[in-house]
């Protein structure tokens, strides 16, 4: 029933309007003056209010000035009644924000049109004004509760999903799997496709995991790389094992993305409510150490959380901030091992290795922290710092009469940032050191990321004089073909070729296949990891005269090294 105010000081006129309004449906109630009007419109909150404008104390004019002033009343429909028919009193009081006016007097059929025209406006323009409401939420719950790229629902959804489906929850026979997936080709897949590209990919990979939610699961997006995922409840470990297995070998197959066909890999850590964790927080933080585990491990599996995970993702934690200030701190250090012509027993350069002296825990191992350097994008300035270190050495021994070329491995990542060859000429113009006494080690996943690129690049820097050695030769793409591309100098036979050489093994005839290989190519062959006089022999049957390894030496800071030249070879270098 609409309650409709009516603010009238001649009584007689007020009860034959209540009584009009009460026999018409309404539920009327009245005031005698204006001051008592304002108030019963502030708490009774009417529908419509009828005012006569002349009135005394508070006439009709300041009843509709105070409640236009007003938030909670401005929006009732006021009707004036009015007993004058003049323009500039109509003028003045629709100005104010009358919604319309009768003039006295009115029959019963004008005051009940004129009310119910008003009543349909307002409620046309409340109905109106919630459906904006509505829409405006809807558009801010989808702003907040869904990544605004992909639609993808995002952690705050996570978490309401999780509340929910704990309200149905066994906890005595039930565990919920609650996952962190990283895509393994994400970063460069975002380099070479683009944003747009990526975020078609997402929504591919995240219809495809849809199944695996079932209803009572979801996947949700946690930041631009990373997906999580609450599966349906299991009853074992070995249970969420199995799903996670499944999941990582359905992203396998090919995506098609407008005209690229995308094959890729993911890293999935799992974490198991109530056992790990209480709180979809911890369980995340969880699940996310088990991740980066499984893509340390080599990527494109699973792993689930376990508390020995946890330790060593603080471990790593202190070791990734210990590392960030390695470098300013003065940690890094660069030791060298020689590689040696056994055919004339002198050494023909070194190859540069950072070491780091941690302040707490001593002499860090580089399979350590390397590959902590890679997955944290450290690796860049790492890589920065150790060329400048190496050139620097190498020019200290040139001003002292020794002409000892360097070998500095380079990252894929360095190699592969813009503007690569300047950096290196601008770091051997500040040492002054000449180019041939640098050398540039690259692995081959390095170079055949993009080898149009790679070949323009290497053909750069073996113009300034450089030489380039293809490092770890035998582990990568092996290709001839790729070989015969790049514009190498140098091919080092990876060290598992070396390891354990004897005449009837299989390594022996790797090893001789390699070296007539590089041989046809022009190629420099270099042995690594020799460590026994039984390799160095196998090797020299197979005429592989130059090697690297603790047969000859460790890797040795400079001034031992020096001991160890002048001790071992005399004069044979100045």
């Amino acid at each position: 029933m609409k309650k409709i105010l009516v603010i009238e000081d001649d009584q007689s006129i007020r009860k034959l309007v209540l009584k009009l309004l009460s026999k018409a449906g309404y539920e009327a109630i009245a005031a005698e003056n204006g001051k008592k009007g304002v108030e019963l419109a502030r708490g009774e909150a009417p529908n419509l209010i009828l005012c006569d404008i002349m009135m005394p104390e508070l006439d009709g004019y300041g009843v509709l000035s105070t409640l236009q002033q007003d938030s909670t009343t401005a929006m009732i429909p006021f009707i004036c009644l009015t007993a004058k028919d003049e323009r500039a009193t109509l003028r003045q009081v629709m100005q104010l924000g009358a919604n319309d006016f009768l003039t006295k007097p009115f029959t019963r059929d004008e005051l009940l049109s004129a009310i119910a025209t008003q009543l349909n406006k307002y409620e046309t323009i409340e109905i109106q004004k919630t459906k904006a409401v509505e829409e405006a939420l809807a558009k801010f719950n989808n702003l907040v509760y869904f990544d605004s790229s992909t639609n993808i629902p995002n952690q705050l959804v996570l978490r309401d999903r999780f509340q929910q489906l704990l309200t149905s929850f066994n906890p005595s026979t039930q565990l919920v799997p609650v996952a962190v997936l990283s895509l393994d080709q994400f970063e460069q897949l975002n380099y070479s496709l683009g944003t747009d590209y990526c975020d078609l990919l997402l929504q591919a990979v995240v219809d495809r995991l849809m199944p695996y939610a079932d209803g009572e699961g979801t996947v949700a997006r946690l930041n631009t790389e990373l997906l999580a995922l609450i599966l349906p409840p299991v009853s074992s470990r070995e249970a969420a094992v199995a799903v996670a297995r499944g999941i990582v070998e359905t992203l396998e197959g090919s995506f098609t993305l407008v005209e690229h066909n995308v094959f890729i890999t993911c890293s999935m850590g799992v974490a198991l409510y109530p056992d790990e964790a209480s709180d979809i927080d911890n369980l995340l933080k969880n699940a996310k150490a088990a991740m980066y585990r499984a893509k340390r491990k080599g990527g494109n599996s699973s792993q689930i959380y376990a508390k020995t995970i946890q330790e060593k993702s603080y471990d790593r934690l202190m070791l990734e901030t210990g590392l960030r200030h390695a470098i300013d701190d003065n940690q890094l250090r660069l030791h060298y091992q020689p590689k040696v012509n056994i055919l004339t027993g002198k050494v023909i350069g070194v190859e540069a290795l950072v070491r780091w002296e941690h302040p707490e825990r001593g002499l860090v191992s580089p399979a350590e922290f390397i590959p902590l350097a890679e997955e944290t994008g450290l690796i860049l300035p790492l890589d920065e710092w150790v060329l400048g270190a190496a050139c620097k050495q190498a020019d200290i021994w040139k001003k002292a009469g020794l002409h000892i070329p360097v070998a500095v491995n380079l990252s894929g990542r360095q190699f592969n940032q813009p503007g690569l060859s300047l950096r290196i000429i601008n770091i051997l113009e500040s040492v002054g050191l000449d180019p041939s006494l640098l050398e540039l080690e690259l692995t081959e996943s390095a170079v055949v990321q993009n080898p149009t690129v790679a070949i323009a690049t290497l053909k750069k820097l073996k113009a300034i004089g450089i030489s380039l050695s293809l490092d770890d030769f035998g582990t990568g793409y092996s290709s001839l073909s790729y070989l015969q591309q790049f514009p190498f100098d140098i091919l080092k036979i990876d060290r598992c070729f070396v390891r354990n050489l004897t005449p009837d093994s299989k390594g022996a005839a790797l090893i001789s296949a390699i070296l007539r290989m590089a041989e046809s190519l022009n190629l420099k062959a270099i042995a690594e990891g020799v460590e026994t006089e039984a390799e160095l022999e196998m090797l020299r049957q197979n005429k592989c005269s130059i090697i690297q390894g603790y047969w000859f030496s460790p890797p040795l800071q400079p001034e031992a090294l020096l001991d160890k030249l002048q001790a071992k070879i005399g004069n044979s270098l100045l």
